[in-house]
């Protein structure tokens, strides 16, 4: 299903928060860029690793703006177990979504036929609900939050200046390219 360009469904869910448990919203993800961060389940093994990569770079994605929500099919009495047993998860700030429902999951077609597992799906999501880019890998291959930083720079970069897109490995400070008919076979 292409997801990229629509908006994001509707959603209601109890997440764990700062030592809290707190009800979110798609409403709560408006008016900022949401990372919505799918793995299959708490108290496993690439998944701590891939969050804890996300909590050690959390500063520089609030700074930009974003909000990160890690989501599994776990509850959020689980995600506060296993946030309060892991060292690699008790460093997380961001909220942790228990969508023990499958809805969020199913929403960004992620859900895994029969397992009732998310499959690791990474969404960027801009400030108006739309998602701009997302991401789906196997189970054993995890993610880098260093990598996901960066296009989430390029897609801010490429919202703030229209005419403009940012090519392969670009980074912040560096050309873009303004397509246009010059171009075409030049590059």
């Amino acid at each position: 299903m292409a997801l990229i360009n629509t908006e994001i469904k509707p959603f209601k869910t109890m997440a764990f928060h700062n030592g809290e448990f707190k009800e979110l919203t798609d409403a709560d993800t408006k008016g900022k860029w949401a990372i919505f961060f799918f793995y299959p389940a708490d108290f496993t093994f690439v998944c701590p690793t891939e969050l804890e990569d996300l909590a050690d770079l959390y500063g520089e994605f609030q700074k930009l703006g974003a909000e990160i929500y890690s989501v599994s099919t776990d509850t959020h009495f689980s995600h506060k177990a296993w946030h309060d047993s892991s060292p690699a998860i008790g460093k997380i700030n961001f909220p942790m979504l228990g969508d023990q429902s499958g809805a969020i999951t199913n929403n960004f077609d992620v859900m895994r036929p029969g397992v009732g597992l998310a499959d690791r799906g990474t969404f960027l999501v801009d400030p108006d609900g739309v998602i701009q880019f997302m991401e789906i890998s196997c189970e054993g291959v995890g993610r880098n939050a260093s990598e996901l930083l960066r296009k989430l720079k390029a897609a801010i970069y490429v919202r703030n200046n229209p005419g403009e897109v940012c090519p392969a490995k670009w980074e912040e400070g560096e050309k873009t390219l303004a397509p246009s008919l010059d171009l075409v076979g030049k590059i």
